[in-house]
């Protein structure tokens, strides 16, 4: 999706472009609201980044705060890259996006109703065989990400709240930490997977406490535990805890309008400084084993993880939108 300065390739040559856009319907339309706003200069989001002034945005059905903006929004270096990243999208003859009409039924009909090219929502894109038997060079990719900033993680007094809080719930976890490469010992870069070498990140003796309830890692097979029995996709509700990025919308959508996942703190931002207690992600955790035992959240996203199956089956939501994009793109011609 930011790879769209290759429409101007597409264009040269007569060919028409289309955008696979990775992101959910949801974001898409918030993008092509926020370019609108920005080039008419109706409103400027980094004043509104703390702020519990209210925004309709297209795609919502609920009014989004100011504080649940994407952080990317809310930076001037990034919101310069998504109104020009949208002004491009915009070029295309249509957009791919990997969700299902299901998930965001509302938001695609606010897409599908606003002069934007077409939408093809062909959604869940999964890769249910995990990592797969693929391990040429696999060692040395890992080494060298384990090298670079972890720029999902957390700082120091922040994973000890985290520490405290699954002590205390009593929950099974499985856990990822990471800290920055330069504080790292030089076999913990290497190997990226020994618990032991987390002693002093923790709570004493934390890992000792909870090694028969919990796991933590270095380096989690991300795509691997995506695709276990424990995920969205087989029925298991989550709890949202955005970071960067568009996180902070797509908590908003689960936790407020989906109600698909729990909120530990949906108005979090990596650089605001904020530290969420133990007590508050506790209370998180709990409350989502709850709603996974209750036929509440659990039913809801055990329903959802059905919708999205039956849309990729004959007949299905997705499975008919890739024949609209299988069609359009035959129908298509070298542009003169």
């Amino acid at each position: 999706m930011f790879c769209t300065s290759i429409v101007d390739v597409a264009n040269e040559f007569g060919v028409p472009s289309y955008v696979f856009y990775t992101c959910g319907a949801t974001f898409l339309g918030f993008m092509f609201h926020l370019q609108n706003l920005y080039d008419r200069r109706e409103i400027d989001p980094i004043a509104l980044r703390d702020s519990d002034a209210e925004l309709e945005i297209p795609g919502l059905m609920n009014p989004l705060p100011g504080k649940n903006l994407p952080s990317d929004a809310v930076e001037e270096e990034w919101l310069k890259v998504l109104v020009e990243t949208t002004r491009r999208i915009r070029e295309a003859r249509g957009i791919i996006v990997n969700t299902y009409l299901e998930l965001e039924s509302y938001a695609v009909d606010c897409l599908s109703s606003g002069g934007n090219p077409p939408v093809y929502p062909v959604g869940p894109i999964l890769n249910l065989k995990g990592e797969g038997h693929e391990t040429k060079g696999k060692n040395e990719i890992i080494e060298w990400l384990d090298a670079q900033p972890p720029l999902g993680s957390f700082c120091e007094e922040q994973l000890k709240e985290i520490a405290a809080a699954l002590e205390r719930s009593g929950e099974r976890f499985l856990w990822s930490v990471r800290r920055s490469p330069e504080k790292a010992p030089a076999m913990e870069v290497l190997n990226g997977n020994g618990a032991d070498s987390f002693g002093d990140l923790l709570p004493g003796g934390f890992l000792e406490r909870t090694a028969g309830r919990g796991k933590v890692i270095g380096w989690a097979p991300q795509t691997a535990v995506l695709a276990h029995r424990s995920s969205i996709w087989f029925g298991v509700p989550m709890a949202a805890w955005p970071i960067y990025a568009e996180q902070q919308l797509n908590a908003f959508k689960l936790v407020k309008e989906l109600e698909l996942a729990e909120e530990i703190r949906i108005d979090y931002r990596r650089d605001g400084g904020l530290i969420v207690t133990a007590e508050e992600i506790e209370g998180g955790i709990r409350r989502l084993m709850a709603a996974a035992e209750t036929d509440g959240m659990g039913k809801k996203v055990k329903e959802m993880s059905e919708k999205g199956r039956e849309a990729l089956t004959e007949g299905g939501s997705s499975y008919s939108s890739m024949g609209r994009l299988i069609a359009d793109l035959m129908d298509n011609k070298i542009m003169p």
